[in-house]
C-alpha cells in the first residue's frame, strides 16, 4: 500500500465565475491538474473587491493572487480537492510530511478510532511526529505505540512514521470530521516547554 496524497483529499466544487483560482507548487510556478500545491485566488475585479477576511491575513503575491495557506489539487474539470493546510505540514529534517497522510496511515489500526497528528519541536530535526490516538478504554494504550511501527512498515514511509504516542478518551475530531490540529499542537509544545524547563 502506498498513500496517494491526492485520493484523499476532499473535493469542494468548482470555483464561481466572480474569481480565478490557481493551485502553485514550492517552486512558485502553477502545478499540472492532479498535482498538489497552495491554494491562491484572485476575484475578477481585483484583491479584497468581494471579501474581507476575518481573523486571518492572507499571504498575497506581487500579482495580486492571495492564499490563506490551503493546500489542494484541480483534476482535468477543473474541481477543486481540499487537503492540509500549509500551516499543518510538518517540516522533518528538511522533508515535507502531510499529516493527513500519517493519519491515515495509523487510522487503518483496528484498534485505533481516529488519529491526528502534529508536529511538536525537535533539537535535532526541527520537528517530530507525534501521534494523539483515540481509543477505546479496554485498549493497551502501550501495546499500540510499541506495535505502530511494525504496523505501518509496508503503509508509510519510515521516516513519516510518529515518533512520541499520546492516547486520548476524548474525540480527537468534531461530528463534522475536522481538527484544530493548530492549537493541539501548540498546547502540546507549551506543556512540553514547560516540563522542560521545570527538570532543568
Amino acid at each position: 500500500f502506498q498513500f496517494d496524497p491526492n485520493r484523499d483529499l476532499a473535493p469542494v466544487g468548482k470555483i464561481g465565475d466572480a474569481a480565478r483560482l490557481r493551485i502553485i507548487g514550492e517552486d512558485g510556478n502553477d502545478v499540472a491538474p492532479g498535482e498538489t500545491g497552495e491554494i491562491y485566488f484572485l476575484p475578477n475585479d481585483g484583491p479584497g473587491s468581494t471579501y474581507h477576511y476575518l481573523g486571518a491575513e492572507p499571504k498575497r503575491r506581487p500579482d495580486g493572487w492571495e492564499s490563506l495557506g490551503d493546500i489542494g489539487r484541480l483534476d482535468a474539470e477543473g474541481y477543486l480537492y481540499l487537503g492540509d493546510r500549509l500551516a499543518d505540514m510538518i517540516l522533518r529534517g528538511g522533508a515535507n510530511i502531510y499529516p493527513a497522510e500519517v493519519e491515515a496511515a495509523v487510522s487503518a489500526h483496528p484498534d485505533v478510532r481516529s488519529c491526528v497528528v502534529v508536529g511538536l519541536p525537535d533539537s535535532e530535526f526541527g520537528q517530530r511526529v507525534h501521534a494523539i490516538l483515540e481509543l477505546d478504554e479496554t485498549i493497551d494504550a502501550q501495546a499500540i505505540a510499541d506495535g505502530m511501527s511494525d504496523f505501518l512498515a509496508d503503509r508509510l514511509s519510515r521516516y513519516k512514521h510518529p515518533e512520541s504516542f499520546e492516547s486520548v478518551r476524548i474525540a480527537t475530531r468534531d461530528d463534522s470530521g475536522k481538527v484544530r490540529r493548530t492549537l493541539l499542537r501548540d498546547e502540546r509544545a507549551a506543556f512540553r516547554e514547560a516540563l522542560v524547563y521545570e527538570t532543568m
